[in-house]
C-alpha cells in the first residue's frame, strides 16, 4: 500500500513538472516586430512627456480610408500606431490645446474621417490596440484637423515648436500630420518642486533658498515666499551674492529705503570681483548710471587694478562717454598683463577711429 502511494506521488509529481516545462518550453521566441517599438521624450521645464508607440509602414498600401479605414462614417477608435496600445505619459498636469487632463498615462486612440479627427486620451492603457476600447474611461477628447505635408513611410512621433512651457506633439504618416499642443503651468509646477527641495539637503544651505528666491525674481512672481527663501539663506550665510538677491526683491516689491540701506552696507564691504559683478549685473539691466557709481568705486578701491579702469571705462562707453572711456582704456591698458593688452588696443582703436 504504502510503495502504490509513493509510486502515484511520484508519477503525480513528474507530470506536473512535465507540463510546466512543456508550458515553459512553448513560450513564443522574441523576434524582430513588422513595426518596431519607439520611445520618445521631452522635458518641458521641470515636465516629462514620453510616448511608447510601435511603428507600422506604408509599404504601397492606402492608409487613410484604407488601412486605417474611415468606416463609412462610424466612428471607430485606432490605435494611433501598431500592436499594443500607443501610450503617452505626462508628469504633470498639463492642458491639450487648452484643455485639462490630469497628469499619467493614457492610451491614445484617433477616430479618422475625411473631415476632423477626434484624438482620445484614454485612462486604459494596457490593452493591445483599440479592440478593448472603452469610452467610458475616456479622460479627454479633442478635435483636430490633419494636414497633408510631406511623405513619411514609417509612422513617427515627434515634438516640435518647444517653449519653456509647451511644445507641440506630432503624428505624422503617409502625407498626413496630425497636430496638438500640451501646455503646462510652468511657474506652478517649479514652485511646488521648490518647496519639495528646500525640505531636503538643499535646504540646508544658503544656495538653495538664495536660488529659489532668483527664480521667483525673474519670473515675477511669488515675492512674499521669496522673501522667506532669501532671508533663510541670509541666515544660513550673509554674503554679497544673497543680499544682492534681497536687494532687488526688497525694489521689486517698492521697498526701496529698506533696498537702499542694505545696498550701501554691501557694497561697503564687497570685494574687488563681487563689486565687479555687481556693476555688470546693474548694466544687464540697462542701469548704466547705476553701474558706472560701483565701478567707479571698484576703481577707487583698487587703484593697482586693471580689470577695475577697464570695467568703467565699458560703461563710460556704454553711456557715450567716448573720451572719457578713451582715457581709462589706456589706463587700462597701461596696468594690464601683456595678454590683455592688445584686447584692449582694439577697443581703442574703434573708438579712436570710428
Amino acid at each position: 500500500m504504502f510503495y502504490n502511494i509513493m509510486i502515484n506521488r511520484i508519477t503525480l509529481i513528474l507530470l506536473s513538472f512535465t507540463l510546466l516545462t512543456s508550458v515553459v518550453l512553448s513560450q513564443d521566441l522574441i523576434l524582430p516586430r513588422i513595426s518596431p517599438p519607439a520611445e520618445v521624450s521631452q522635458t518641458i521645464g521641470l515636465s516629462k512627456i514620453t510616448i511608447n508607440y510601435s511603428r507600422p509602414a506604408v509599404r504601397g498600401r492606402i492608409i487613410w480610408g484604407g488601412l486605417v479605414p474611415y468606416n463609412n462614417g462610424k466612428p471607430f477608435p485606432w490605435r494611433a500606431g501598431a500592436n499594443e496600445n500607443t501610450t503617452i505619459y505626462f508628469s504633470d498636469s498639463v492642458k491639450i490645446n487648452g484643455k485639462d487632463l490630469p497628469a499619467g498615462t493614457y492610451g491614445f486612440h484617433i477616430i479618422p474621417s475625411d473631415a476632423e479627427w477626434i484624438l482620445i486620451f484614454n485612462k486604459h492603457y494596457k490593452a493591445w490596440g483599440s479592440f478593448f476600447y472603452d469610452s467610458s474611461q475616456d479622460a479627454l477628447r479633442i478635435e483636430v484637423i490633419p494636414e497633408r505635408i510631406y511623405f513619411n513611410e514609417w509612422l513617427e512621433y515627434r515634438f516640435d515648436n518647444i517653449t519653456s512651457n509647451s511644445v507641440d506633439i506630432n503624428m505624422h504618416w503617409e502625407y498626413l500630420n496630425v497636430r496638438f499642443t500640451a501646455q503646462f503651468d510652468e511657474t506652478k509646477i517649479v514652485l511646488k518642486s521648490i518647496r519639495e527641495q528646500l525640505l531636503s539637503i538643499p535646504g540646508f544651505s544658503w544656495e538653495g533658498p538664495m536660488q529659489a528666491a532668483q527664480y521667483c525674481l525673474d519670473n515675477n512672481i511669488n515675492y512674499e515666499e521669496a522673501l522667506k527663501w532669501i532671508d533663510q539663506s541670509i541666515s544660513r550665510n550673509s554674503n554679497f551674492s544673497n543680499n544682492i538677491v534681497k536687494i532687488d526683491l526688497l525694489r521689486r516689491m517698492g521697498r526701496d529705503e529698506e533696498a537702499n540701506k542694505l545696498e550701501e552696507t554691501a557694497l561697503k564691504n564687497a570685494s574687488e570681483d563681487e563689486l565687479d559683478r555687481y556693476g555688470y549685473r546693474l548694466m544687464n539691466k540697462n542701469k548704466v548710471h547705476e553701474a558706472l557709481i560701483v565701478f567707479k568705486q571698484n576703481m577707487e578701491r583698487n587703484p593697482d587694478s586693471w580689470n577695475a579702469y577697464d570695467s568703467y571705462a565699458e560703461a563710460l562707453k556704454l553711456s557715450g562717454q567716448i573720451k572719457e572711456a578713451i582715457k581709462y582704456y589706456e589706463l587700462a591698458k597701461q596696468k594690464a598683463p601683456d595678454e590683455q593688452k592688445d584686447r584692449i588696443q582694439q577697443i581703442l582703436d574703434l573708438l579712436e577711429n570710428p
